[in-house]
């Protein structure tokens, strides 16, 4: 440090001082303000952006919370519509049911009229049809008893006494 301070010169002190500070003042004129700008252009980028980003997640939960709620919309439309197709599912089968059953009585109650008419007329040709033999058998009958006088007398006396006793 001795030759240091034996080889020193005031002149050259003052003006590498002096040429030290001009350079001070050229890169604070020409480097510092345009870095020092260039950073703080640098910070308020990032500084919008942390804010865009955060703005861009506050949008992003209100778009997610929207698309839940109308994905719980859109359910509750379909459980809805589902129970609406069930109803009137159960409603045509029930109405086709009613209706088959409405049109089933009508068709047995037409079957048991037509069944009923058809007995009667059954009925009816068969007692002509006995009437008509019977006729037929009495008058075979008659025919062979009242061939001899005697028996006609006999069955007209027989047929005066049963009407006496009725009367």
């Amino acid at each position: 440090m001795e030759k240091l301070l034996s080889d020193f010169s005031l002149g050259l002190f003052v003006w590498m001082t002096v040429l030290f500070l001009i350079l001070l003042g050229l890169l604070r004129k020409f480097a510092w303000g345009p870095i020092l700008n260039a950073v703080n252009d640098r910070e308020e980028g990032i500084r919008s952006a942390l804010a865009a980003a955060e703005d861009a997640k506050r949008e992003m939960q209100n778009v997610t919370a929207d698309s839940e709620r109308l994905l719980k919309e859109a359910r509750a439309e379909r459980e809805s519509m589902l129970k609406e197709a069930r109803e009137i599912k159960e409603k045509i089968v029930s109405d086709a049911r009613d209706l088959a059953k409405v049109e089933g009585d009508k068709m047995i109650k037409q079957a048991q009229l037509t069944i009923e008419s058809e007995k009667k007329a059954a009925v009816a040709d068969i007692k002509n049809q006995v009437a008509e033999l019977s006729v037929a058998i009495a008058e075979k009958v008659l025919k062979e008893k009242l061939s001899e006088n005697k028996k006609q007398l006999e069955l007209v006396d027989s047929l005066l006494g049963d009407i006496k006793m009725n009367a």
